[in-house]
């Protein structure tokens, strides 16, 4: 069973899978603990790292880890990377509970928000500076 957890390196997907739902939020908010990064809200940032964990392993059943793979191609690094999903992944939910995600599958539009999200939209739409540093919490 996994002991930590580490945004900058890719859990194995099945190991991660196997986890219960809480101990992985637990591992991710005593990452941020113990690495001295702060949060408003420690439970609800972990539950985003874990989402976009979740569907980063299942592998090609999401556009989230090839959206990883070339976010942090672009010159960011995995926990950057993450934040960027997690913040279009609140953009998706705040929608869906607004009511105004008209499509048929409710992923469409977070899927296509996903293949369009570059480092540079990230930061403009989401108010991201170029210079972040890693206690960044997800925004919008």
């Amino acid at each position: 069973m996994m002991q930590r957890y580490d945004p900058l390196r890719e859990p194995a997907a099945e190991e991660w899978l196997q986890m219960e739902e809480l101990e992985r939020i637990a591992l991710v908010e005593s990452y941020h603990r113990n690495a001295g990064i702060r949060v408003p809200n420690s439970r609800l940032h972990a539950t985003f790292h874990v989402i976009v964990e979740n569907q980063a392993a299942l592998g090609d059943e999401t556009p989230v880890r090839r959206t990883l793979e070339r976010l942090m191609n672009e010159g960011i690094d995995r926990h950057e990377a993450i934040h960027a999903v997690g913040s279009v992944l609140t953009e998706f939910i705040s929608d869906v509970l607004k009511g105004s995600s008209p499509q048929s599958d409710p992923h469409t539009p977070y899927y296509a928000a996903l293949e369009r999200l570059t480092v540079q939209s990230w930061r403009k739409d989401f108010g991201v500076p170029p210079a972040t540093r890693r206690s960044n919490r997800f925004r919008r």
